[in-house]
């Protein structure tokens, strides 16, 4: 039954059979048989049919939370005796938002020394992709934003606050300023996330506040391009000061507070809410709650 309702989650999320297949690690007409009879042992239609998947049932999506709340309790134990007979291994799976990624090494670093034999992998996503991806039992936490936009059902530590600074080359305009007002930064060259990052739906609403709009002439995902952009001197962009802070930082390149307001918005660690937490997961929050208290200091 356990196998059944993991390959029942995995083809939800992948909303095609092939693909949950191969995700599972099993043959299509396995996946297939398996679905059928989870269907008989519950007596009802879980996956509406055609020449292709085509979504769950009513009766399949009830199913879908029932098997998310079981799939992950089995993990949670599994993880306990393991730890039990091991002490803590295994591998922890984590998303963050782009501006947060550069940050994650305060806490990987000193979990990692305490835990050595846990492993990690990070993606880096949006923040609605960090919370489905909880959802689904894709990943073990995320990084995302606290305040702006629901979160649902998780526990949450608050890491730190995001203060926005306008990131220009020497020499551009506005660099000789002290500060920046939000209507003076929409007039510039700007780069910028894309516009289904929420720190770009952020900062529109408060270039907006202050009567401007973003424009930019280039647009992406990773905060790497954005800054190697604004090196060559051609474009601007507005960046938490932690993030421009972990490029290094060059002398050419000017890190200015924008103001009016001079706004800041909690960034903090997530996890699915469960009593008891994997092993992992418990130390994973311990670790960033220690963080947490460091930067309050």
């Amino acid at each position: 039954m356990i196998d059944k309702l993991e390959f029942f989650i995995a083809l939800a999320n992948e909303k095609h059979f092939g693909r949950a297949a191969e995700e599972c690690g099993i043959s299509q007409p396995t996946l297939s048989a398996a679905i059928r009879q989870l269907e008989d042992q519950l007596g009802v239609m879980l996956v509406q049919r055609g020449s292709r998947f085509q979504g769950l049932t009513p009766e399949g999506q009830r199913v879908l939370e029932w098997a998310r709340r079981i799939v992950g309790d089995t993990r949670t134990m599994r993880e306990e005796m393991r730890a039990a007979r091991r002490g803590l291994s295994g591998h922890l799976r984590l998303a963050s938002i782009p501006t947060a990624l550069a940050m994650l090494a305060r806490i990987t670093t000193p979990f990692q020394e305490r835990h050595p034999d846990v492993t990690f992998s990070i993606v880096s996503r949006n923040s609605l992709q960090v919370l489905s991806m909880l959802e689904n039992l894709e990943i073990d936490a995320g990084v995302t934003y606290l305040e702006n936009e629901p979160l649902g059902r998780v526990t949450t530590v608050p890491l730190y606050a995001e203060r926005y600074h306008l990131i220009t080359a020497a020499g551009s305009p506005l660099s000789d300023r002290e500060t920046v007002t939000w209507r003076e930064v929409g007039d510039l060259r700007l780069c910028l996330l894309t516009a289904d990052m929420q720190n770009r739906r952020i900062i529109n609403r408060h270039l907006a506040e202050a009567g401007s709009s973003a424009h930019p002439t280039l647009e992406s995902g990773s905060m790497i391009v954005l800054f190697s952009h604004v090196r060559t001197g051609r474009w601007a962009s507005i960046m938490p000061r932690n993030v421009a802070e972990s490029f290094g930082f060059p002398a050419e390149i000017r890190m200015i507070p924008i103001i009016e307001p001079a706004a800041h918005h909690s960034v903090g660690l997530v996890a699915t809410h469960r009593e008891p937490f994997t092993p992992l997961v418990s130390a994973l929050l311990h670790e960033a709650r220690i963080l947490a208290e460091s930067e309050s200091l």
